[in-house]
């Protein structure tokens, strides 16, 4: 009798076990789409990961298991930065569209204003807030709602290996404080030319590239060099205009004198980063905030300016969500975003300068360089004048770039174009912007 009643038992729980709980639903299968452009990544909690895929793909992997509203499977994608468009935009609409989207939030922006990315205040705790900065929140705000969740912070200045500048003789500008130097123009010059004429053979002064949109905002910032604002008072492009003509002209001259390496207009950003690590290179962009990413000693110095400090550029990489019209999908999506930030998957923003306080007192001993740009602060533009359809205007961007150092366009003929057609793209994106409803 015992063995009929235990049979009968285990049968029960059997029968239960496959309706997902008895008397209930089987619970329903959702999959969710994070997408991700190729970002390195180096977080200081584990070294196995290279990259943003790899932190993604474990963070979805763990919550999968402990997501208890749906039956969640969580897909990673990554895909090429030029990609941008094909694998986000013109996926809308299909079944591959991303539900969750990984990136530098100039890149992300565009899709707040199309109405594509939701607002995100219901899943930030008080925790999160205590945490994360206000002024974090903020900037990715529209009308009181945070479309938004900043992971790192980052701000971009010129590094500059110091063994290539000793063996130059440049020792006099060399800084061996924690700090990010401020060199006149002047100085430039005379550092640019040294360089040039003391270097190696195929060892080149500094970065210079138009292949691609990639790394375009440390263009921009050059563009600044003779003391373009680069945007009027509207946040309009604006470099028809004396200094604006000035900043193009001293970007082709660093070509036309061989400061940089051959074929500027051919090569992407990271034919220039490759060249710096393998020491064929002396000055290339910088903005992590530790110290063991290259095999000699680097310096630090603001982008070139006329004014007593030079400039520097910062942005933010989190996270968005889109609504792809199912709401299920989109719980998930959310839940997986408060996941990574109520978990140890925070601290995988170690690798650069994270958003987290308590990330940062954890790892404060390997995140050497912090306060360096803690103190550099001050210096930072805004990339974007936080301008719509900024995907397009950088589109529009580098073409211009790749025709002025080619010789196919003059500098008064590039910011012509460069303000037509970039600020075209900006209007377009006003016209059309709508939040979500």
């Amino acid at each position: 009798m015992k063995t009929k009643l235990l049979s009968a038992a285990l049968a029960l729980i059997f029968c239960c076990g496959l309706l997902a709980g008895c008397g209930g639903e089987e619970k329903k299968k959702v999959n969710i789409a994070v997408k991700v452009p190729t970002l390195r990544m180096a977080p200081k909690n584990d070294s196995s990961v290279k990259d943003s895929y790899g932190f993604l793909v474990k963070a979805a992997e763990s919550f999968q298991k402990q997501y208890k509203d749906a039956d969640v499977k969580v897909k990673v994608t990554m895909f090429e930065a030029t990609e941008q468009v094909a694998e986000i935009d013109k996926a809308f609409g299909t079944p591959e569209a991303a539900d969750v989207f990984y990136a530098d939030f100039f890149n992300s922006t565009t899709y707040v204003y199309t109405g594509r990315a939701v607002p995100l205040d219901d899943i930030i705790t008080p925790a999160m807030r205590h945490d994360i900065d206000e002024r974090f929140f903020e900037r990715y705000s529209q009308r009181g709602k945070t479309y938004l969740m900043p992971f790192l912070y980052r701000q971009n200045v010129m590094g500059y290996n110091k063994d290539l500048f000793r063996q130059c003789g440049l020792e006099q500008y060399i800084s061996d404080e924690n700090e990010v130097q401020n060199w006149s123009l002047a100085e430039w010059e005379y550092i640019l030319a040294t360089l040039k004429q003391r270097l190696p053979r195929n060892i080149y002064p500094m970065m210079l590239y138009a292949g691609n949109n990639q790394g375009d905002t440390h263009i921009m910032a050059l563009l600044r060099s003779q003391g373009s604002t680069f945007f009027d008072k509207d946040g309009y492009f604006a470099l028809e205009t004396p200094e604006g003509v000035a900043g193009l002209k001293w970007l082709k001259s660093l070509n036309d004198r061989g400061y940089c390496p051959p074929s500027p207009q051919s090569l992407v950003i990271s034919d220039c980063g490759q060249l710096f690590k393998n020491g064929q290179l002396a000055m290339y962009f910088v903005n992590d905030a530790r110290g063991d990413m290259y095999n000699f000693p680097v310096g630090y110095v603001n982008f070139p300016s006329t004014g007593e400090k030079g400039i520097s550029t910062n942005y933010y990489t989190g996270f968005a969500v889109f609504d792809n019209g199912d709401a299920q999908k989109l719980a998930a999506a959310k839940a997986f975003v408060k996941y990574i930030y109520e978990s140890d998957f925070i601290d995988y923003s170690s690798g650069s300068i994270p958003c987290s306080k308590k990330v940062i007192e954890k790892y404060a001993k390997e995140l050497t360089g912090l306060q360096r740009y803690i103190n550099n602060a001050d210096t930072a533009v805004r990339i974007t004048a936080d301008n719509p359809n900024w995907v397009e205007v950088r589109q529009a961007f580098y073409p211009q770039i790749k025709k002025l150092l080619t010789g196919e366009s003059t500098p008064e003929e590039a910011a012509k174009l460069l303000d037509e057609n970039c600020n075209a793209a900006i209007k377009r994106g006003y016209e059309e912007s709508s939040l979500h409803k």
